[in-house]
């Protein structure tokens, strides 16, 4: 039987941290910035973790099960 693959797109999106719970990049943050204030481009700088519901399927996806 072949190795099981990753999914390549999420292996580039997901980060998983020390404590084992899944970062990623926030949204909104790539274009049209202009009319974003700069508190809400600040406070889109950091990661977000991936809600408790969704993290077994990313984790399926990161091969990390």
């Amino acid at each position: 039987m072949p190795k099981m693959k990753s999914n390549r797109g999420a292996k580039k999106r997901f980060k998983v941290s020390a404590s084992g719970k899944i970062k990623h990049r926030r949204n909104y943050k790539s274009h049209i910035l202009t009319k974003k204030s700069p508190k809400r481009k600040r406070k889109l700088r950091k990661y977000s973790y991936v809600h408790d519901s969704d993290t077994a399927r990313v984790k399926a996806m990161l091969l990390e099960a």
